[in-house]
C-alpha cells in the first residue's frame, strides 16, 4: 500500500473520531450538560436533536428527563400518642434543573441516598407531630347507622389534620429542602400502615373480644325472642284447642237435643210406637248388662221385670 493512501485513511479516521467525539444526541427522555475537565460548561441541554461540544476536553453528562420513582424504607414510628407503628411510603420526583443536580448530586444514585434522607426525616417529624387517628383518616366522617347496630356502633372521633394533609405538609417541607439540589418531588404518599407486632396482637385480641360481645348479645336477645314465640304459641294452641272443644260439646249437645226431639215427635204420634220404643231400649239394656255370669236382681214393678214377665 502506498504511503500516501495510509496517511489518507489515517486522516479519514481522525476525522470520523472527532466527529463522533463533537456531536451527541438527545432523545426525548433525556437532558444533558457538558463538562470541561470535571466542570460545567454553558447551559443545560434539553432540547432533543443533535447537540455539539468541543472534542477531546469535553464530556457529556447524561440525566433522565422523566419522573422518577423513590420506594422509602419501612421505618418503625412512634406517633405522638406514643403508638408505634410500621411506616411505608413513596414518592415521585423530577431532575428539573441538571445544571445544578449535577453540582450537588452529581448522579441518581446520590440523588436517591439525599432523597431517602429528607423523605424518611420528614415522615418521622410529621408522624411524631400527629396521633395516630390523625394519621390513618382523611375526613371526618359518620357511620353508617341501622336500628338493630344502633347501641353497638361507636361514635367516631373528630381528626384535626388527615393524612391526605399531612401527606401535603410532607412534601411542601421535603420540597423546600430540596431547592437547592435540582430537583423536585411531585407526590408523595403513604403506601401502608400497620402496627407493630405486639400492639397489632393487642388490637386483635381486642377487636374479637368486642365481636364475641356483640354476638353474644344477639344471641342472648334471639333466645329470648324465641321463648317468646314458643310462650305465644303454646298459649295460642290451648286457646284454639279449647274454643273447638267448646264449640264440639255445644254441637255435640244440640245433636243431642235435636235428636231427643226427634225421638219424641215419633213416641208421641201413638202409644204402640212408645210401647215399641220402652221395649227396645229395654232389650238393648238387657243386651248390654246380661251375660252368662250375671246375676240380676230387680224389684216385681220395673219395667224390666214386666218385660221379662211377658216373654214367660
Amino acid at each position: 500500500m502506498k504511503k500516501s493512501s495510509i496517511i489518507y485513511i489515517i486522516v479519514v479516521v481522525v476525522v470520523l473520531f472527532t466527529i463522533s467525539d463533537t456531536v451527541f444526541i438527545l432523545d426525548e427522555t433525556q437532558q444533558a450538560i457538558v463538562t470541561q475537565f470535571g466542570k460545567p460548561v454553558g447551559e443545560p441541554r434539553s432540547t432533543p436533536g443533535m447537540n455539539f461540544k468541543t472534542p477531546f476536553i469535553q464530556k457529556t453528562q447524561f440525566f433522565d428527563k422523566r419522573y422518577l420513582e423513590w420506594d422509602g424504607n419501612k421505618n418503625q414510628v412512634p406517633t405522638k400518642d406514643k403508638k408505634f407503628i410500621f411506616v411505608d411510603t413513596y414518592a415521585r420526583w423530577q431532575i428539573t434543573n441538571p445544571l445544578q443536580f449535577f453540582i450537588r448530586l452529581r448522579d441518581e444514585r446520590s440523588a436517591q441516598s439525599r432523597l431517602d434522607d429528607i423523605l424518611d426525616g420528614e415522615t418521622r417529624n410529621a408522624i411524631a407531630s400527629n396521633e395516630l387517628l390523625d394519621i390513618v383518616r382523611s375526613s371526618n366522617r359518620d357511620p353508617e347507622i341501622t336500628e338493630d347496630f344502633m347501641e353497638e356502633i361507636e361514635v367516631l372521633e373528630d381528626i384535626n389534620v388527615g393524612r391526605a394533609a399531612i401527606e401535603k405538609i410532607i412534601l411542601e417541607k421535603a420540597n423546600e429542602r430540596c431547592a437547592d439540589l435540582g430537583v423536585r418531588i411531585l407526590d408523595f404518599r403513604f403506601k401502608r400502615m400497620n402496627y407493630v407486632d405486639d400492639v397489632r396482637d393487642r388490637v386483635y385480641d381486642r377487636m374479637i373480644s368486642e365481636r364475641n360481645r356483640i354476638a353474644d348479645q344477639f344471641r342472648s336477645e334471639g333466645q329470648g325472642e324465641a321463648r317468646v314465640i314458643e310462650g305465644n304459641k303454646e298459649r295460642d294452641l290451648a286457646l284454639i284447642q279449647s274454643e273447638a272443644y267448646q264449640k264440639a260439646e255445644e254441637i255435640r249437645g244440640r245433636a243431642d237435643a235435636e235428636a231427643s226431639e226427634i225421638y219424641a215427635s215419633v213416641f208421641n204420634r201413638n202409644r204402640q210406637s212408645i210401647d215399641l220404643y220402652r221395649f227396645l231400649r229395654t232389650m238393648e239394656a238387657f243386651e248390654k248388662s246380661l251375660d252368662e255370669k250375671t246375676s240380676l236382681v230387680i224389684s216385681s214393678d220395673s219395667e224390666m221385670f214386666r218385660y221379662l214377665k211377658r216373654l214367660n
